[in-house]
């Protein structure tokens, strides 16, 4: 299994924008070109970008602008895209692999529709379905996180991977945008007890963060995703991936 570093494009109005704690109210637009933003990944060395469109996911609607902006960020080549933001239905889902999209991310849906997962899995394929497991107070929260439920990640989790889902997101949506570092600790922790391959979200902050996530590649952290520590300049993603991949060749020398 690989370590993946994604750098963030989260798309609001088709502009490149970052949220606080997922609320709209607290947004930064950054007034960079989606597509120039994903360029300039790829050049960095990325091999993959996480879109995402907000406007989907705070209002249950994706807006064409998003989309358009999503289409040219599909065409930056070797880059390959994990979208998520609103994706409630497998048409939906089917469109964006139709796009080129390599991952899709349910998240809301598969709370509200439980077969939905074992529905997406067994249609599109295990490693081309991501579910969001976005986390709030211990709670599993839905609706562009505006809505907590009832359930804790770790039970989601369970139930997802009894669908046949390998890929979760994990976002601590207290922590998300804030930059005051990931919960690292809480994805390990959801990757041992579900043995779900688990992505890291939220509040990525430095470097010690990058190189946390990595060392638990053996346990089923499978990467972490990067936002506005990049558009801040807190971490730089080419320094971010070297140290990913050290850590991870450090593990693998240790093991053999």
């Amino acid at each position: 299994m690989s370590f993946i570093v994604f750098p963030a494009i989260d798309l609001r109005h088709g502009q490149c924008v970052r949220l606080q704690q997922g609320q709209a109210s607290r947004a930064t637009f950054y007034g960079a070109d989606p597509m120039a933003v994903a360029a300039r990944f790829r050049e960095d060395g990325a091999t993959w970008v996480h879109v995402v469109n907000l406007d989907g996911a705070l209002e249950d609607d994706a807006t064409e602008a998003n989309l358009l902006a999503l289409q040219r960020i599909l065409m930056v080549e070797g880059l390959r895209v994990q979208f998520g933001g609103g994706v409630r239905s497998l048409e939906v889902a089917a469109r964006l692999f139709e796009l080129g999209v390599s991952r899709v991310i349910f998240g809301t849906v598969l709370v509200a529709q439980p077969s939905l997962a074992e529905e997406a899995v067994s249609r599109f394929g295990p490693e081309r379905v991501v579910a969001a497991l976005d986390a709030r107070e211990g709670r599993v929260a839905i609706r562009g996180w505006q809505v907590l439920t009832d359930l804790s990640p770790e039970a989601l989790g369970r139930r997802l991977a009894a669908c046949g889902v390998r890929h979760v997101l994990y976002t601590a949506v207290e922590r998300d945008g804030m930059l005051v570092g990931a919960d690292v600790d809480t994805a390990a922790a959801l990757a041992q007890t579900t043995g779900l391959r688990v992505l890291v979200s939220g509040g990525v902050r430095s470097l010690e963060d990058v190189a946390r996530a990595a060392s638990f590649q053996g346990v089923g952290v499978e990467g972490v995703v990067i936002g506005k520590a990049l558009y801040e300049g807190l971490v730089r993603l080419p320094e971010a991936l070297a140290v990913a991949a050290q850590v991870v060749q450090t593990m693998q020398e240790g093991e053999s």
